[in-house]
């Protein structure tokens, strides 16, 4: 693994929007790239004048959105019996995946949006989506406002919290570690919000059930 930090951040450094993009692609699809390695060290070019901040975020997003409307149609196309029992050989295990199409099920765009605000999940939401034939659109919106919003988080901490040595010294794993650090709180204010989001739901959706109730029972 940590020979394909060193590849993938070479790719940041040698490739610009066009490695952002791929990277970011993958790390919205099955292989676990960690968007902590490519949003934040590209950030940090743009504010040395190597590329434009905007174009950054842009390349990040446009990469997420990219990758997991591949995943979410390679998904409604193979269905939930094949990724079951073939899933594990690409590290989808079928609880995870079980987990996600719960959640999505549930919760509809709005989980997609927050779980692309969530480490783990963000790169296993579109496979539910997929299987559950979610409306595309509503899916493409959801992915594209909660990508945008990941990268444009990790672009404006990478700008501040990486430096020169870090890039030089071409060491991804202490550059993620420093990101993580940064990012703890954030993270723990969207679970937050998640939770929030996915209680309201519950309670409409019993709200919803016992209004049902109320009508038949005066029928």
């Amino acid at each position: 693994m940590q020979h394909l930090l060193e590849i993938w951040f070479g790719w940041v450094k040698d490739w610009g929007y066009l490695g952002v993009f791929l990277l970011m692609a993958l790390e919205s699809s099955i292989v676990p790239v960690p968007s902590e390695i490519v949003m934040p060290p590209a950030a940090y070019l743009a504010a040395q004048g190597q590329m434009n901040l905007g174009g950054v975020i842009l390349a990040g997003t446009a990469g997420s959105y990219f990758g997991s409307a591949v995943s979410y149609w390679v998904s409604k196309w193979l269905g939930l019996p094949i990724i079951q029992r073939f899933g594990k050989y690409v590290f989808l295990k079928p609880e995870k995946i079980a987990q996600a199409q719960a959640w999505v099920e549930r919760f509809g765009a709005g989980g997609v949006f927050f779980a692309r605000l969530l480490p783990v999940v963000r790169h296993l939401v579109s496979i539910p989506a997929g299987i559950l034939s979610m409306p595309f659109a509503r899916f493409s919106a959801a992915t594209t406002i909660g990508a945008g919003i990941w990268c444009t988080i990790l672009s404006l901490y990478g700008k501040e919290v990486i430096t020169k040595e870090m890039i030089e010294a071409s060491n991804p794993e202490a550059l993620k570690h420093a990101i993580k650090a940064k990012l703890g709180m954030i993270v723990v204010g969207i679970v937050g919000l998640a939770l929030a989001y996915g209680l309201m739901m519950f309670l409409r959706s019993k709200a919803g059930a016992g209004a049902a109730k109320t009508t038949e029972a005066k029928d």
